[in-house]
C-alpha cells in the first residue's frame, strides 16, 4: 500500500506548514498516465522560509553543537524506521516513476537504508580533528561543518540520491533544505515524516519542491552556504557557474556514458547477467549504467546473439508486476526524449538489433521497447549523448588499445566496466579508462568507496569516508604549548 501523507503542506522548521500559495504540482503515475497526488508548488517566499529555518538551526540551533555519537544515535532511530517502512518506500518510488517493484524493494527502499547504516558505520573513522606538530608553530586542524546545505535530488533514484547527502551532511552537523523534483516528491515527504519521528531537532531538514526557477533561487540564496545537486550535465553547468559567481561551495553529480568493455577472453556467462543488470537497470535510467557495451571483434557475433536473447526474456509491463524488469519511464517528457534519439539513430542508418518503438498492448502509460543499435561508430549521437532510456549501443575493437580509446571517447567520466578472464589482467586495462569508477568482471565498489566522475560526469565525490569531505571546512587553530599539551594528553 502506497503511504499517503499530508501532500497538501511544506516541511519547515520542523512542522508541517501551508505554502505561500495555493499552486500544486501534480504527480503523475508513468504507468497509467494518472494523477496520483498533488504537492504544493514552492515559491521563492518558501525557499526564504526553509533557508531561515535551517540558517537559524545551525546558527543558533542544537544540532552542530551535539557531539559525533549523538547524532549517530539519532540517524540509527532513523534507520530503524526506514527498514519498517521499506515496503511503503518502495510503493512510493514505483508509483511515482516506474521502478519496478523488485528492483524498488532493493535499489529504491534497502538501498537507502544500506547507505545510511554505511556513513553511520565508518563516520568514527573519519579524521574530524587532529594536531600538526611543526618547528613552526603546532596546529589543531579540524574538520567543521560547512553550513547549510541545498541539496537537490533528481527522479530516477529519489531517496536513495537524497540520503548520499543527507547522511553525511547531517553526520558532519550541516542543517539541509531538501529539493525534491516535482515528480517524485512523495518519498521526501514520508522521509520528512520519519525524520521528525526520529526527533532530529527542528529546521535540521527542510522539504520544498520547486520549479527550475525557484531552485534557481534557492541555489543563489545568500543563506546557503553549500549546494549539493545530481541531475543532467546541462543543469549541472548551470548550477556550477551560479555558485562560481557567489564563491559557494558546490558537488555536482551529473550524467554518464559508461563502456562495458568485453575482452576477447570475457566469460559472456558473467558478462550477460551484468549488462542485464546494470545496463538496463531502472528501464535505462540510472547514470551510472553501462549503456555502451565495446566487444572483441572476435566476440562479436555471440555477444549480439546473447543480447537478444536477454531483451527477449527481460518482460517488459506494469511496474508493480514482481517479474516486471523494464517498466515505464519516469514521464511523457522523457519519453520523448528516448524516442527521438532512437528516430535519429534510424534515420541515419544505424543497424537495429532489437526494439525501437513502444511494446505491443501496453497503450497507457510512458513505455518504451528495450532497445539495441549493433556496429555503431563511437562517434554516432546516440553513443555520444545520454539517452537515459532501455537503450543499448554496441561497438566492437580490434586491439585493447581500440577498446581503450572507445571507452575514452565520451565526454563522460562516471562509471565502466572491463571484463575478462584474467582480473588482473581486467584491472590493467581498467586503469587506463578515465572514468570515477570502474567495475571488474561485474564486481561493485559498495557503499565504502566513493564515486563521482571525471570529465563532464561532475565535480566531486560522494560515498565513502570522501563522502564527508562535501560537507566540511577545514579549519586550523595556533595552538599554546600549555594547550598542545593538554590536548595530546
Amino acid at each position: 500500500m502506497v503511504w499517503q501523507g499530508n501532500y497538501d503542506k511544506l516541511f519547515i522548521g520542523g512542522k508541517w506548514v501551508d505554502p505561500d500559495s495555493h499552486a500544486t504540482f501534480e504527480v503523475i503515475s508513468p504507468s497509467t498516465e494518472e494523477e496520483i497526488a498533488r504537492v504544493p508548488k514552492g515559491t521563492t517566499a518558501d525557499v526564504d522560509r526553509a533557508v531561515a529555518a535551517a540558517r537559524d538551526a545551525f546558527d543558533r540551533g542544537p544540532w552542530p553543537r551535539t557531539t559525533l555519537e549523538e547524532r549517530i544515535a539519532l540517524l540509527r532511530t532513523l534507520s530503524e524506521k526506514l527498514t519498517a517502512h521499506q515496503e511503503s518506500i518502495a510503493s512510493l518510488v514505483t508509483a511515482e516513476m516506474g521502478c519496478p517493484i523488485t528492483l524498488s524493494t532493493k535499489m529504491q527502499a534497502i538501498g537507502p537504508r544500506m547507505l545510511l547504516d554505511s556513513f553511520l558505520d565508518i563516520a568514527p573513522q573519519y579524521q574530524w580533528s587532529s594536531i600538526r606538530q611543526s618547528v613552526t608553530g603546532n596546529g589543531l586542524v579540524t574538520r567543521e561543518p560547512v553550513g547549510v546545505v541545498a541539496a537537490i535530488v533528481p527522479w530516477n533514484a529519489p531517496l536513495l540520491i537524497t540520503m548520499i547527502k543527507l547522511a553525511p551532511a547531517l553526520l558532519a552537523g550541516c542543517t539541509m533544505v531538501l529539493k525534491p523534483t516535482p515528480e517524485t516528491p512523495l518519498d521526501n515527504y514520508l522521509l520528512a515524516e520519519l525524520l521528525q519521528e526520529s526527533g532530529l531537532p527542528d529546521g535540521v531538514v527542510n522539504v520544498v519542491p520547486a520549479d527550475r526557477d525557484v531552485s534557481e533561487y534557492l541555489v543563489r540564496h545568500p543563506g546557503v552556504d553549500k549546494v549539493s545537486f545530481t541531475g543532467s550535465t546541462a543543469a549541472g553547468r548551470r548550477i556550477g557557474a551560479l555558485c562560481g559567481d557567489d564563491l559557494r561551495r558546490v558537488t555536482l553529480e551529473l550524467g554518464g556514458k559508461s563502456a562495458a568493455v568485453l575482452l576477447d577472453d570475457a566469460d559472456m556467462d558473467v558478462a550477460i547477467p551484468s549488462i542485464r543488470a546494470l545496463s538496463l537497470r531502472n528501464t535505462g535510467q540510472v547514470c551510472s549504467n553501462k549503456t555502451r557495451i565495446v566487444v572483441a571483434q572476435s566476440r562479436r557475433d555471440e555477444l549480439l546473439e546473447r543480447l537478444v536473447d536477454m531483451v527477449e526474456s527481460m518482460p517488459v509491463g506494469d511496474p508493480f508486476d514482481a517479474t516486471t524488469e523494464i517498466g515505464p519511464v519516469a514521464n511523457s517528457r522523457q519519453r520523448e526524449r528516448v524516442e527521438g534519439y532512437v528516430r535519429d539513430a534510424k534515420d541515419a542508418g544505424l543497424r537495429l538489433l532489437i526494439g525501437g518503438g513502444r511494446p505491443a498492448g501496453l497503450d497507457r502509460g510512458y513505455y518504451v521497447e528495450p532497445t539495441i543499435f549493433a556496429d555503431v561508430d563511437p562517434d554516432a549521437r546516440i553513443a555520444q549523448e545520454e539517452v537515459f532510456g532501455p537503450v543499448l549501443t554496441v561497438h566492437t575493437f580490434r586491439d585493447e588499445a581500440e577498446a581503450v580509446d572507445i571507452a575514452n571517447n565520451s565526454q563522460y567520466g562516471l562509471n565502466g566496466s572491463v571484463f575478462a578472464a584474467d582480473p588482473e589482467h581486467a584491472l590493467s586495462v581498467a586503469r587506463h579508462i578515465r572514468t570515477g569508477t570502474v567495475e571488474l568482471n561485474g564486481s561493485g565498489v559498495g557503499f565504502g568507496s566513493p564515486i563521482g566522475g571525471f570529465k563532464n560526469s561532475g565535480i566531486g565525490r560522494e560515498a565513502g569516508l570522501e563522502g564527508f569531505d562535501a560537507y566540511v571546512e577545514i579549519k586550523s587553530y595556533g595552538l599554546p604549548a600549555e594547550l598542545l599539551t593538554k590536548l595530546e594528553n
